[in-house]
């Protein structure tokens, strides 16, 4: 048994072919015509189309049968004859081809009437039951000559092909196995069947799925064969995935926040929904005339730290800005989100996906954001480099980028800026004690991308020499699964002989609450009073509460520095306006800069970064390419923004640049035993004239 389909009969019925001959020499009636029929059915069903195995598909020349000597003795005229009459009386032409050799002198046997009469020794038709058989053979022969398309003494479906001597010789001399070899079907026509198309399907379709499973786990919008490769999966911290690269398509970044029912994160996703809508009405009435800004910011959120306060309120700056441009200018702004991950930690990733996009989209000017000083801030400025992107940040406070790089542009004062700024405090403070000691306590960046905090200690550590205080060795402490082990630290500090009245902080925000727990309950250090300095991470903090993580320990003064100075600036800018009218949350109520929205600044800032960019991009009112986009930049000069004057007309090639926003603030228990911040001094954009020890006094 062959699968779904018994063994054909054709050969059986042509090994019996002596037997068929035998069976008519001797007279008695044998139905050869039957089988002959059954042979081209079985031949038929062979050949059929709508086979399982899709035979008829495959076999596309008819069987051969080779019969090399036909006589009357081996049955071979009467299965001729037979092969004949069934094809006379059917209207199918029938897949077989019979090729047989004859002797010149018995070709007449396969003219009709020749074997008319019974043969030689067969008994006559005298009995009733012969005489019957006889008067039906002699009517199936007239039906079959009636039936026939001729009516010649010929066969009809006989082609008699007379072949010299010679050619004869030839013929028996030929390999017939060798002609049939040459002759084999190639195996792709072999192995082709309904069975293999299903299984082909079966397979396909298997590793169609799988295919879209991988795209899935690896790519955040993905189908059965394609995938949106701009933006990825990547392993989030504390576990999960987060979606990283440039949203082009039907990405959304909220989409994949962890756990993001709080505030920041349905405001993140409220702030998307308006970019995206914005951009929708840009390309549809303003086809042509738009230019297209990427803003790159910390859009994730995670597991162990669900906190989205930067990305959130910078892309409140970015929305604001392109509703004023899209309001107010010809030359309309399309904003498309990047993310770097939780704590711009895949910023490389996005910096690869926006060049790609980059190199498909010319209508792509420029990049802000990138606020957070990290290992690959160097690659990323280098990737959007290689495209000719230049880069408008508003809070990376990185002092080696626009040394390096020029395409590098930031609002942010520089970290060595920020330790000469606070050099007037320390320096009140080293007035104050005859032999004041002071210490470095920094993250430990050994197994981390955090740079920010190394450049800090850096530039903190120098300042604190310069000042001529005592330094006591540099402490370090960990951080493990985003907590920080300040614990040992704070013993070996506040337990050490000489214990210092100044440390300067080279951290994170999230860190200076656990510090805060720890030297007001330290023994050395909870009974005195120490000065804790630090940069401009800390403008992201909210002091509210009474110690610990929203507030200052008991007994510690903490200073750091900010990067926006929105309390001069105020007065000369429509920024508060503006943010009452375009953000939905705002709409009705009394915006001022000291409101919980604006008071770290990361809204102004990213504002006044996507403005300088859009300036430099539509100068004249006319779209700019990306090339003059980047030379435009080092024309900027904005009047009237949330920080003061944006101004990089002064900023050197390779170099820093002067009249960046400055802030020194001062945070300390009031007697109600709450946190209060104040500033001491300060500078808005735009203005170089130095900050002195006057201004910024502490007396």
């Amino acid at each position: 048994m062959r699968l779904l389909r018994p063994v054909n009969s054709w050969r059986a019925i042509a090994a019996r072919a002596y037997d068929v001959a035998e069976a008519m020499r001797e007279g008695g009636p044998f139905p050869l015509q039957l089988y002959v029929l059954a042979l081209f059915e079985d031949l038929r069903d062979n050949h059929r189309r709508a086979s399982w195995d899709l035979r008829g598909l495959k076999r596309t020349r008819p069987p051969v049968l080779f019969l090399r000597r036909i006589s009357r003795e081996n049955g071979g005229v009467e299965l001729i004859r037979a092969v004949s009459d069934v094809r006379s009386r059917r209207s199918e032409l029938d897949p077989l081809l019979i090729v047989g050799g004859m002797a010149a002198g018995d070709a007449a046997l396969l003219d009709r009437g020749t074997d008319a009469e019974p043969p030689a020794g067969r008994p006559q038709p005298w009995r009733l039951q012969q005489r019957l058989r006889h008067w039906y053979d002699e009517w199936a022969g007239n039906l079959r000559a009636d039936q026939s398309p001729s009516r010649t003494n010929a066969l009809p479906w006989v082609l008699r092909v007379p072949l010299p001597r010679d050619e004869l010789v030839q013929l028996r001399q030929t390999d017939w196995r060798c002609v049939r070899a040459r002759h084999r079907p190639p195996l792709a026509r072999v192995v082709w069947s309904a069975y293999s198309l299903v299984l082909v399907l079966v397979l396909a379709g298997t590793a169609g799925v799988v295919h879209s499973l991988e795209l899935h786990r690896a790519y955040c919008s993905a189908g059965l064969v394609s995938a949106d490769r701009d933006t990825v999966r990547r392993p989030a911290p504390g576990g999960g995935t987060e979606c990283v690269g440039i949203a082009t398509g039907d990405v959304r970044f909220g989409a994949y926040l962890a756990g993001g029912a709080d505030g920041d994160g349905r405001r993140m996703r409220e702030l998307e929904d308006l970019v995206r809508a914005e951009n929708a009405d840009v390309l549809h009435h303003h086809p042509g005339t738009y230019v297209t800004v990427v803003y790159a910011g910390p859009l994730s959120s995670s597991a162990t730290d669900s906190s989205l306060v930067k990305g959130a309120e910078e892309l409140a700056g970015v929305y604001l800005a392109q509703r004023v441009v899209n309001e107010n200018y010809t030359v309309k702004l399309r904003v498309l989100l990047a993310n770097a991950g939780v704590d711009m930690g895949q910023q490389s990733v996005a910096a690869d996906a926006i060049a790609r996009y980059a190199d498909r989209d010319p209508t792509v000017v420029g990049v802000v954001g990138f606020g957070r000083d990290l290992q690959s801030s160097t690659y990323v400025t280098r990737r959007l480099h290689e495209v000719g992107l230049p880069i408008v940040s508003g809070t990376n406070s990185a002092s080696y980028l626009p040394k390096r790089f020029s395409n590098w542009f930031s609002l942010a004062a520089p970290d060595e800026h920020q330790a000469e700024a606070l050099g007037f405090v320390t320096r009140q403070l080293r007035a104050r004690e005859k032999d004041p000691y002071a210490l470095v306590l920094a993250r430990d960046t050994k197994d981390s991308q955090d740079r920010y905090t190394s450049e800090q200690a850096a530039y903190g550590g120098k300042m604190l020499l310069r000042e001529r205080f005592r330094m006591l060795p540099e402490q370090r402490y960990r951080v493990a699964n985003g907590k920080p082990e300040l614990r040992q630290r704070a013993g070996s500090i506040c337990r050490a002989k000489n214990v210092p009245s100044v440390i300067y902080f080279a951290g994170r925000v999230e860190d200076i609450g656990p510090l805060m727990t720890q030297l007001g309950t330290e023994p050395g250090c909870a009974d005195r009073e120490i000065s804790i300095l630090t940069g401009d991470d800390l403008s992201k903090a909210r002091f509210s509460g009474t110690g610990g993580r929203d507030g200052v320990a008991p007994r510690i003064t903490l200073y750091h520095t900010a990067l926006a100075e929105l309390r001069e600036a105020a007065s000369t800018t429509a920024f508060y306006e503006d943010a009452g009218k375009y953000l939905p949350w705002l709409e009705g109520k009394k915006v001022t800069y000291d409101s919980t929205d604006f008071a770290s600044g990361q809204t102004a800032l990213a504002h006044d970064a996507t403005r300088a960019l859009y300036w430099a991009a539509s100068l004249g009112d006319v779209r700019q390419s990306r090339a003059a986009t980047w030379v435009n930049l080092r024309g900027v000069k904005l009047d009237g923004m949330a920080t003061g004057t944006i101004d990089f007309t002064d900023a050197p090639l390779y170099g820093e640049r002067r009249g960046h926003s400055i802030v020194i603030k001062r945070v300390r228990r009031t007697p109600r035993g709450v946190s209060e911040t104040e500033v001491l001094c300060s500078r808005p954009a735009g203005s170089t004239r130095p900050l002195s020890v006057k201004e910024c006094s502490i007396g």
